[in-house]
Order: C-alpha cells, then structure tokens, then sequence
C-alpha cells in the first residue's frame, strides 16, 4: 500500500470578487505546510452509571496561509490587496476553496473535489526582509459542493 504524497491534495481559492467568473488560483508554492483544522464542537456528559456519552454537533473549520507572499502578477495578490486598501467586510471577504484529490484522475481529466464557500480574513501585512507577506485564515462556512475540477482549465463543474 503507497501513501499519498502530499502534492496531491490541491488547494484552489478563487480570487474573483462577487459574481464574476472564477478564477482560481492553487495555494501552496511558498507554504510548508496547509492543513484546514476541524474545531469540533463536543460535548461529553458522565452518567451516573459512570459511562461517558459524546456529542460531536458541528466543525468550525479554518485554514491558515502563511506565508504568503505578493507577486504583482497574482489575482489573489490583488483580492487580498484590495481587503486591506479599502478594509473590507463582510460579504466582500466571501470566496470559495475547491480541495481537489489529484490521485484520483476520471478520463476526461477531471479530479475528484468539493467546493466550499470560505471568508478571507487577512491577519497582517508587511513581514521582514524576504518579501511582502500577506498571512491571511480561510473561514469555512460549511456550505459544500461536490463535482470535479480541471486542473489546466482551472474549472469546476458541480456533480
């Protein structure tokens, strides 16, 4: 049995704004690391038969993109760019994430993803001597789609 190298897990966030036509752009060239945390809620009740009972009722989902570094030619660059420029709020920090399992190729060419509706909250600008940075944590809002992306069109085509 081989594991699955990291690489093939994919990252796209679209960095259009609004309604305009995606245009997704994959995270991962400067990180070391992108691993979206779960933050369940649980409860756990002891009865007094001394057993205990767990209530996991939902997941606070969030992902954090640091480093990340400007590039001018970047269309993320210049979403992220323009929520610190103008401090956007709100419905204007709403994106989508698709998460594409790229070892799991169908004949068209199309990966196996799920897209899901993210806010962007940019946590600071600026960094040190490397370069611009703009960390900034995707909060999931749990509102999914399942279909297929292409990786060389950069679509996605719900199920």
């Amino acid at each position: 049995m081989a594991k699955i190298e990291r690489k093939w897990l994919a990252h796209f966030i679209n960095s259009a704004e609004g309604g305009a036509t995606a245009e997704y752009e994959r995270l991962g060239k400067d990180l070391e690391e992108y691993s979206p945390e779960l933050s369940a809620e649980v409860e756990t009740k002891k009865n007094i038969l001394g057993e205990t009972s767990v209530l996991i009722s939902g997941y606070e989902k969030t992902g954090e993109v640091e480093p990340f570094y400007a590039e001018k030619e970047s269309k993320l660059f210049a979403r992220l760019q323009k929520i610190i420029d103008e401090s956007l709020v709100l419905d204007a920090l709403k994106a989508d994430m698709v998460e594409v399992k790229l070892w799991e190729a169908d004949q068209s060419g199309a990966y196996p993803a799920i897209k899901e509706e993210v806010y962007i909250e940019v946590t600071s600008y600026g960094g040190d001597t490397t370069g611009y940075q703009i960390p900034f944590t995707l909060h999931y809002t749990g509102v999914k789609t399942k279909g297929t992306f292409d990786p060389v069109k950069k679509t996605f085509t719900p199920a």
